[in-house]
This record gives C-alpha cells, sequence and structure tokens, in this order.
C-alpha cells in the first residue's frame, strides 16, 4: 500500500516549515482501516498479511490522529517520509516487519516492548514533545516531579527487539527536561548508528544489547547537569564510536559533542571505544543534577564529563587527536584489551580550594591496560592518577603539559608497566610521583621541566621515585642541549636500578618556584585561577642550601651517571647507597648544600685513575672534603678502598692519611687550648710516620736516629770513668755491675738496642747513662717503640695484600 503524491507537480512537503503545507492530510484510523476488522465486543483485530507487497508507504503528508499500533502483528514494513503527526505514534508491543521514519516531525514515539524484524529507522527526523501531554506511559517517575504531566520519554524503546539496526542518523529529538531517548535493556541484533544525532535531554541505554557498533559520530547530546548517555551495563558487539563524522562532498566534517555526563560504568564493548576530535563539556562547580552520582566517597570524582568504571574493552580506547574535555575523563577498576590513546588530547577540570583536593583530569585507579598507553602531546589541567594500575605496554607521554600545581599532577603509585615510562621533553606544574611502580623497561625524563611541586609539614619532591623498580634505567638527562630541569628536588630513595641511574647534564634546585603559570589555557566553565590560589601553602624564601636537590639514599644501581649540568642548588643525598660504576663530575661535588655520602659503596670509576696521577687523586680528595662539610670518616674510607681495589694502593695509604689529619683537624676545631696540642701531635704524626701509612719514613727515621745516637754515644765521655768502684771499658764508658766484665763499648750497636722494642742486644740496661745521655736514651727507646710499630703494620699490610692477591 502507497499512499505518495510524487506525481503530482510542485514543491515537495517540508514539514520542518511551519509555512509549507502538506499535499494531503492523511487520517491515522484510514491509514489503519484495511488492517483492521471488526471483532465481537467492540474490540479490533488486526487481519493477517494480504498478498500484496508488505510495503506501508506514506509520503509528504499530514497524519492527523492517533497512529495506533499498538500491540499490532503484521509483517508490513511502515515508512513515512516527509511526513508530521499530529499525536504521538504508538507501536508499543507491536510485531512488525520494520518501521521507518525519514525526514518526519512527530511529537514522540512509544515503542516500548516493539518487535521488528528489520531496522527501526528514524533519519533527519524532528522529535520534540508537546509540552503538558501525557502518554500514560508506566515507567517509574520520581514523587517529587514538578512537571508529572510530560511523557517519561519523547522516543521510549524500552525493552524493544531489533532484528536489524537502529537508526538515528541526523535527527533531533527535544526534550532538555526528561529522556530524550529511554531505550532500557534495548536489544538490536545489529548496529545503533547516530550519526549527527542531536539531542536536547537524556539518551538512556542501560543494560542495551547491539550485535554491532554503536556510532554518534558528529552527534551533538546536550544535557547540562546530568546524563547525556547513561549506558550502565551496556554490552556491545562491536565498536563505540564518538569522533568526527566525515561524510564527504560538500557536507563538512563535524566532531561529536557533549554537554553533560556520560555515564559508561559496567559496560563491555567488543571492539573499540573512539572518540578522537570529540569535545566533552560538564559543568564546572556547583550541584550535580544526577542523583546517581552523589556520593561521600573520597575518590570521588564531583563533575566527570565521562564515566567508565568497571569499563571491559576487547579493543583500543582512543581519546586522542584533538579531544577536547572539560571535566574529569574517569575510568576506575577498568579493563582495556588494547592501547589507550590519549596523544593531542586537552582536558581540564577546575582546581579545587578545600580538602579533599578533588580535581582530577584522568582517573585510571585500578585498571589494566594491555597495550599501550600512549599520551604524547596531550595537555592536562588537573591530575593524572594512575594509582595500582598495570600496563603491558609501554607509556608514552613525550611533549606534553601537566598543571597541577602544589600538589601531584601525575601520579602512578604502586602501579606496574610492562616496558618504558617515557616522560621525554614534558613540562609538570606539581609533583610527577611514581612511588612504588615497578618498570620493565626504563624511566625516562629527559629533557622535562617539573616545577612546583606539592608542599607539605614532610617536605617536597617534584619528582618522586622512591622505592621504584627498574629492569633498565632511570634518566634524567639533557637531551639536544635542553636540559632536565628539576624546581623541588628528585628522590630515588629505596629505588632499585638494574642498569643506569643517570643525571647527566641535569639542573637540579632544592627548592620549589612558585612562578607563572606557564600551563595550557583552559577555555569555557573550567577556566581556573591563578597558581596562587589554588589553595596550596608556598616554600618561603630559603637559601637553596637548605633544600634537597637530590635524595638518592639506600638506592642501588649497576651505574651511577651523576653529571649535572650545573651544581645542585641544595644538598645531594647518596646515604647507603650502592653502585658498581661512579661516573661523576666536578659540579656534583660544588653541590650548594654539599654532599652526604656516609655508607655510599662504589666499585670502581668510570674513568680509572692511573697509579701515577697524583694531581687526580689530590683534587677529587680535595672535592670530597669540602663536600661533606667536616670530617666523616666512611667517604675516606669508600675511596681508599675503591682505589685499593683496582691496585692503586699507594694513593689508597695516602687517602687514609689524609683521613686522620683531617679528624685531628675536627678534634681540634673549637677548642683553642686542647685544639693546639691536638694539632701538634697531628703535625708529628704526619711528619714522621704518615699517620702510619707512610712506613718508608719510619725506615728512614730509625736511620737517622741510629746515625745521631752513634755520634752521641761515640763522641761523649761519661764521668764514672773517674769512679774507682766502678769497672771502666775503653776508658769513656762505664758498666753498671762489675760482674759484667768482658763487654765491649760500641755506641752503634748500642743505639741499635734502644731502637728495637722487645728485642734485647745485650747492650741496653748495661751500661751506665747519666745526666743528659740519660734523657737521650730514654728518648730514643720511645721513639723506636713508635717508629718500629709503624714499620712492622706497614709490612704486615704489604703481606696481607700479597697473599690476598
Amino acid at each position: 500500500m502507497v499512499v505518495s503524491p510524487d506525481d503530482v507537480d510542485g514543491p515537495r512537503y517540508d514539514p520542518f516549515d511551519p509555512d509549507s503545507h502538506p499535499t494531503q492530510i492523511v487520517d491515522a484510523a484510514e491509514l489503519l482501516r484495511p488492517f483492521v476488522e471488526p471483532a465481537p465486543g467492540a474490540l479490533r483485530r488486526w487481519r493477517k498479511q494480504s498478498t500484496n507487497a508488505p510495503i506501508v508507504q506514506v509520503e509528504n503528508a499530514y497524519i492527523t490522529g492517533k497512529l495506533d499500533l499498538r500491540g499490532a502483528d503484521l509483517r508490513y514494513l511502515f515508512r513515512f517520509e516527509r511526513c508530521r503527526f499530529e499525536q504521538v505514534p504508538d507501536v508499543r508491543e507491536a510485531n512488525l516487519l520494520g518501521l521507518v521514519f525519514q525526514r518526519c516531525r512527530l511529537p514522540g514515539l512509544h515503542a516500548r516492548n516493539l518487535r521488528t524484524s528489520n531496522d527501526l529507522r528514524l533519519i533527519k527526523c524532528y522529535v520534540e514533545v508537546a509540552p503538558g501531554t501525557s502518554d500514560g506511559e508506566t515507567t517509574m517517575r520520581r514523587v517529587d516531579e514538578l512537571d508529572r504531566g510530560m511523557p517519561d520519554a519523547a522516543v521510549n524503546l524500552t525493552d524493544a527487539v531489533v532484528e536489524g539496526s537502529v537508526v538515528l542518523t541526523g535527527s533531533h529529538v527535544h526534550h532538555p527536561r526528561g529522556k530524550a531517548i529511554h531505550a532500557d535493556r534495548l536489544l538490536v541484533t545489529g548496529a545503533l548508528l547516530a550519526y549527527r544525532l542531536r539531542v536536547e535531554g537524556e539518551v538512556r541505554v542501560p543494560g542495551m544489547h547491539t550485535g554491532g557498533n554503536v556510532n554518534f559520530s558528529g552527534a551533538q547530546l546536550r544535557n547540562p547537569g546530568g546524563f547525556v548517555i547513561d549506558g550502565n551495563g551496556a554490552r556491545i558487539g562491536g565498536s563505540l564510536l564518538c569522533e568526527v563524522d566525515r561524510p564527504g562532498g560538500d557536507t563538512a566534517p563535524r566532531s561529536f559533542s557533549s554537554t553533560g555526563l556520560l555515564y559508561l560504568p559496567s559496560a563491555h564493548v567488543a571492539g573499540d571505544i573512539n572518540f578522537r576530535g570529540a569535545r566533552l563539556r560538564m559543568k564546572q562547580g556547583g550541584e550535580l543534577l544526577v542523583d546517581a552520582w552523589k556520593t561521600g566517597d573520597w575518590y570521588v570524582d564531583p563533575w566527570p564529563a565521562l564515566i567508565a568504571d568497571r569499563l571491559q574493552v576487547d579493543g583500543n580506547v582512543e581519546l586522542s587527536d584533538g579531544l577536547d574535555v572539560t571535566g574529569t575523563i574517569r575510568m576506575v577498576n577498568s579493563r582495556i584489551g588494547g592501547s589507550l590513546r590519549v596523544a593531542d588530547a586537552h582536558i581540564r577540570v577546575l582546581p579545587s580550594k578545600e580538602h579533599p583536593f578533588r580535581d582530577r583530569a584522568v582517573h585510571l585507579d585500578g585498571s589494566e591496560i594491555s597495550g599501550d598507553l600512549d599520551g604524547k602531546r596531550m595537555r592536562a589541567r588537573g591530575q593524572m592518577r594512575l594509582a595500582d594500575v598495570a600496563i603491558r605496554g609501554n607509556v608514552h607521554l613525550t611533549d606534553s603539559t601537566f598543571v597541577h600545581p602544589g600538589r601531584d599532577v601525575l601520579s602512578l603509585r604502586r602501579s606496574t608497566v610492562s616496558g618504558n615510562m617515557q616522560l621525554r621533553r614534558c613540562s609538570a606544574k606539581g609533583t610527577v610521583r611514581l612511588m612504588g611502580m615497578t618498570v620493565g623497561g626504563s624511566i625516562d625524563l629527559r629533557a622535562s621541566d617539573v616545577r612546583d611541586p606539592e608542599v607539605t609539614e614532610f617536605g617536597h619532591w617534584a619528582v618522586d621515585l622512591r622505592s621504584v623498580k627498574v629492569a633498565r634505567s632511570v634518566l634524567l638527562t639533557a637531551e639536544n642541549r635542553r636540559p632536565c630541569t628539576v624546581h623541588g628536588g628528585v628522590t630515588t630513595d629505596g629505588a632499585a636500578i638494574a642498569r643506569q641511574f643517570d643525571i647527566t647534564g641535569a639542573e637540579l634546585h632544592g627548592s620549589p618556584t612558585s612562578g607563572g603559570d606557564g600551563g595550557p589555557e583552559s577555555s569555557g566553565e573550567a577556566s581556573a585561577p591563578e597558581d596562587s590560589d589554588s589553595g596550596e601553602s608556598r616554600v618561603g624564601a630559603g637559601h637553596a642550601g637548605d633544600f634537597v636537590a637530590l635524595d638518592a639514599g639506600d638506592t642501588s644501581a649497576d651505574e651511577f651517571l651523576l653529571r649535572p649540568g650545573c651544581p645542585p642548588r641544595g644538598k645531594v643525598v647518596l646515604l647507603r647507597s650502592q653502585c658498581g660504576t661512579l661516573d661523576d663530575s666536578e659540579q656534583l661535588w660544588l653541590a650548594e648544600g654539599g654532599l652526604e655520602l656516609e655508607d655510599f659503596r662504589y666499585g670502581g670509576l668510570a674513568e680509572p685513575i692511573a697509579i701515577d696521577d697524583n694531581r687526580t687523586v689530590r683534587r677529587r680528595l680535595a672535592l670530597l672534603h669540602d663536600a661533606i662539610g667536616g670530617y666523616r670518616p666512611g667517604p675516606y674510607d669508600q675511596f681508599a678502598s675503591m682505589l685499593r681495589a683496582c691496585g692503586n694502593e699507594e694513593h689508597a695509604d695516602w687517602v687514609l692519611a689524609k683521613k686522620q689529619q683531617y679528624r685531628y683537624e675536627s678534634l681540634a676545631h673549637g677548642r683553642p687550648v686542647v685544639g693546639l696540642g691536638v694539632r701538634l701531635w697531628s703535625l708529628l704524626q704526619r711528619w714522621m710516620v704518615g699517620y702510619g701509612y707512610r712506613p718508608v719514613r719510619a725506615v728512614a727515621l730509625l736511620l737517622l736516629l741510629l746515625i745521631a745516637g752513634s755520634f752521641w754515644f761515640g763522641l761523649r765521655d761519661d764521668d764514672c770513668v773517674h769512679d774507682p768502684d766502678l769497672v771502666v771499658i775503653e776508658g769513656s764508658r762505664c758498666v753498671v755491675n762489675q760482674d759484667d766484665t768482658g763487654l765491649d763499648w760500641n755506641p752503634v750497636l748500642y743505639t741499635v738496642d734502644l731502637l728495637v722494642p722487645i728485642v734485647d742486644f745485650g747492650n741496653k740496661g748495661r751500661w751506665y747513662m747519666a745526666d743528659e745521655d740519660k734523657w737521650v736514651a730514654t728518648a730514643f727507646t720511645a721513639t723506636g717503640w713508635v717508629l718500629a710499630t709503624t714499620v712492622a703494620a706497614g709490612m704486615t699490610r704489604t703481606l696481607r695484600r700479597t697473599n690476598s692477591g
């Protein structure tokens, strides 16, 4: 059956133009009369299909009355083109072959429990609910609803079954204070196609099942303060596409846009999710109108643009290529089978001014991503929070800009990345907190700029790498003459790095800065105050040496490359750290706050010190002494141990001797009286025996004392030769005991006996010494003990090294 005036001359009817007149006026009851036969009791009964073609087509008509197909079982395809309906078509509980509205104007569509064997189409239609009407639907509404006479939905497809596709391409549904499309548990065996759909109101599709794609490309959805799409628990057999529609020809491309909350928790998408080039807006500030999102949860995001908690996607999620979002992208505890891309996206939220701070731009806590997280060139104003996230690929955030001054700007606490963590050439205002991460590759912050960190009573860190486990390297280096700059300090406390910890060319500043914003400009409803109004206190002015520029305490790595581009403006802490190879530069040792090096262990230097390179050893020792700011034995012992392990024994002993010198200087410091004696004793030891590490000096002194003693005792006479009670030997010396006869006086042997401790050669104690000789002999004995012990200790060390070799 066809009702069409196409054979009549004149312009076609435009149902959207009030000045356009229909070619014909069709009574809906008359239209349906051929399908209805009388029945007893004033009931109507639908006739079985005739032998005619199963298509009912109406064109260019104004349809009066009510098109009532409720409960109809007709194997007909009803097609309306360029028609205007006086009343809402009613196809509830109907079983039809298909239903098509093209370029039609409708006051609504009631299609609960509709069954169609083919497509359901509303193509380029305009649906607007007449105010003050009621459809008698049974859907529950709020008891305090002010406008209770309004229909539940402009288009109601609740529990409908479409054995084809639902096509809403180019249509406009206007129901701003209610549900524009109500399709709970809609079952579509094909696809849901909504290209360039325009909606004022809520699109409600919780529990929807589709066998193919759900495509909103180029759609414009608007429901400020509420849900634009409520897809809780939806099951999509293909992909969810909300991107730019590019039809070609003279039609300009159009981006998907939404104003309100995209609500997709517990959804399952068998293909991809694509929001490339989309524009998502959620009003920032004020009261959220959605009751389902009013909660006291600490980690709630008060003004999200997209909520996809517990989302499961078998493919990729594309939030990239010009995506512009005002509001939070929230995907907590989600599972993504492919990659998540936010490259070239711009996401911003209004900064929170009061505790608890809930200004997260991206919130992915507890999610799993089987592929990469690609955020190259993205811009985010607000926190990027990815705590306890598992990423089985790489994280690429190269050339990105993150702004969240005074708090964590990028937080990946306890997250796992199987590949590399790329943060190259990034600009971050706030703390980059990667604490407790496990990375299968490297953490790369080459040429990045991080400043304005979170400041608490426990301190502040601009780059927080505490307790990370890295299978390769941590890189904070320069790239193409662009340094890695950190204002606020770097900490790797407790980090385990398999290969290199590299800060070559870095500029590290211990104190945070609070300069101009310099981040991406916010626009629209997310305009934010300046950083100084962010609600976080700033650190007052102070000397750079009062702050820590680098804390690498308890850090282990195969190689430390500590060659900053300039002296760190603050303290460098290497307590209890260890590495196999240390590659450092003079800039490190000139750190303004000095170095803390207790229990810092390194096996060797990247550039070994030659055995005859005294100048390098002296220079390094001077730098070490100035850097630690006082006497600390550990760093000197480690330096000497490293030299000895490399076979440089003489330099090692010299370093240990200098350690003793610095020790005595430390003891004498601040003690004017006692300190003078300490300094003299130190000078005596240094000159005589090199604090025990120069045994050659002791041997030389022993020889000099032997010569001096021999002359002293050989050229002098003793007064005892004039005492007749003593036996005179050789006329110059006397024995103590007259029974000790037969001894020959030998000044050389006597001096030897005085100088050599413990061993008695038969001269010492047998000859009488008086006056000056007595004191000289005593001094020779004491000096001999010191010098001989020093020689013995030196020989012992030599023998020990020889045996160990």
